[in-house]
């Protein structure tokens, strides 16, 4: 699956106070592990500002490693008005991007790629939203009076959209540092991420510039230090963040529960925030005094209370990450369905299909879109739920990608536990039904996060989960009379 941490390094732009230094250099620190280097400059050219950060790390998912690397670049007038911007990312090999202009009228024209795909269209420019220059101007006008506080709207180049970041000057403090220790103000922020408000802490200087930030991520703590080119670039520590962000089963859940349900108890393992997870027509969600009671049976066990809205037309479309109007993709759908008539018949082909077309099954691939994996099919579950997704809407299939957890008996040496994973659902007679082409089909045994499109940076509801989740205890749902 998409790695939460790749969503969370695509929030420290927004996380962190802009810096109006011309070159700065930081550690990137996972659970006290150097995993990486950020690198940011701000350059001004007469009436124009542009500010680019560049940011990569090394990551171990159960032993296999993956590179990842983001670069966003910012144009603004002098006065923080957005002109340009541009984001671009890499991970093992599979590369998106996006870019955008200000045009005549008012609008920015966006150009975003993604698996070779392109796509160009126009959007209006959220309200007051701001990119690098126009937030360091704001941050600079209110000031680092103790108990200020202030928000802003971070535009986020890959959802284009803004979120909501309140920031909260507190104390002077003193901060040990790689190259000595500083005296810092520390500042509070909340990330208004749709669903899941993630929290973060900066130490600035007196210039305004970031050189110490916080940000959680997986239950662990993700560092940024600043420090001399050197110290940024020396070699990194392995960190492996999938293990860690399974949960692991008080009990062995039988194949029997598997089939017809379960009712899972779980809690935050840190008593942090609360955790985060989907309802929808397979999972109810409950809360209980000490955290959350799910719910969780296949539609064709038991049919759980609360049906979900029916699809909106965009769920039938094709987007940046599920390309169902390629060509590609075209053929594959008719191919893999066969004669099947009915959407129930086309969406169980459509599974067993892309269960065999993915032959090469491993966790090198960050994350690929649909027709990435059409024309080089391999991967691990992401791969496979995006590539079904897309296959169903080529067949006018409304569909949707699941992040959550499934159960498997042993996985990297641990025995009983959930682990990271993706998998699709469609709409099927009226309800959303969920396909697992990448395991044996949808079974109790699945835990959803968040619901989303395709789109890597649309699982901002279920990652701060991952990491913290502690499951207390398991009871077959029948038992318990919840159907």
């Amino acid at each position: 699956m998409r790695t939460p941490l790749a969503i969370a390094l695509g929030l420290i732009s927004c996380a962190a106070l802009a810096a109006p230094d011309d070159d700065i250099w930081m550690s990137v620190q996972l659970d006290g592990r150097k995993i990486g280097q950020m690198h940011t400059t701000r350059q001004a050219h007469g009436e124009r500002v542009i500010t680019t950060q560049t940011l990569n790390v090394e990551l171990d998912r159960a032993g296999t490693k993956m590179k990842l690397s983001t670069r966003e670049i910012d144009t603004e007038s002098a006065d923080g008005e957005p002109l340009a911007f541009e984001s671009r990312t890499r991970a093992s090999g599979s590369t998106s991007a996006v870019s955008g202009r200000a045009g005549a009228d008012g609008k920015f024209i966006v150009e975003s790629e993604v698996g070779g795909a392109k796509q160009t269209r126009s959007i209006e420019w959220p309200k007051n939203a701001l990119l690098a220059e126009g937030m360091r101007l704001a941050e600079q006008r209110s000031g680092l009076a103790p108990g200020t506080h202030f928000t802003e709207l971070a535009f986020q180049a890959e959802s284009l959209d803004a979120v909501e970041v309140e920031s909260t000057i507190g104390a002077r403090e003193h901060i040990d540092l790689p190259g000595g220790p500083s005296d810092l103000t520390r500042v509070e922020q909340i990330v208004r991420l749709p669903d899941a408000p993630t929290r973060s802490t900066s130490w600035i200087d007196t210039y305004q510039n970031v050189r110490k930030l916080t940000l959680p991520v997986l239950g662990y703590e993700l560092t940024m230090l600043a420090c001399p080119q050197a110290c940024a670039e020396a070699p990194n520590q392995p960190a492996d963040i999938l293990t860690h962000a399974m949960a692991r089963a008080p009990t062995t859940l039988t194949p029997d529960e598997l089939q017809h349900g379960v009712i899972l108890s779980v809690s935050a393992s840190d008593g942090g925030t609360p955790l985060h997870f989907a309802t929808t027509d397979e999972q109810r969600v409950a809360a209980t005094t000490k955290g959350f009671e799910l719910h969780i049976a296949p539609l064709s066990a038991a049919a759980l209370n609360g049906a979900e809205p029916p699809p909106t037309p965009a769920d039938s479309q094709a987007n940046d990450w599920l390309q169902s109007a390629a060509p590609e993709i075209v053929k594959l759908a008719h191919e893999g369905a066969g004669d099947a008539t009915t959407p129930r018949e086309q969406m169980q082909r459509l599974e067993q299909f892309v269960r065999r077309f993915i032959r090469t099954k491993n966790l090198s691939v960050g994350y690929a879109s649909a027709l990435e994996v059409a024309k080089k099919p391999e991967g691990d579950c992401t791969e496979h739920a995006v590539l079904l997704a897309a296959l169903g809407r080529a067949l006018s299939i409304p569909t949707r990608v699941i992040d959550g957890l499934a159960y498997t008996d042993h996985y990297a040496g641990a025995e009983h536990v959930f682990v990271p994973h993706a998998w699709a659902q469609a709409w099927i007679d009226g309800h959303w039904q969920s396909f697992d082409a990448a395991l044996f089909g949808f079974d109790a045994g699945h835990v959803a996060l968040s619901v989303g499109d395709g789109d890597p940076w649309r699982f901002y509801a279920g990652f701060d989960t991952l990491g913290r989740m502690r499951i207390d205890a398991v009871e077959p749902l029948r038992t318990a009379g919840a159907n």
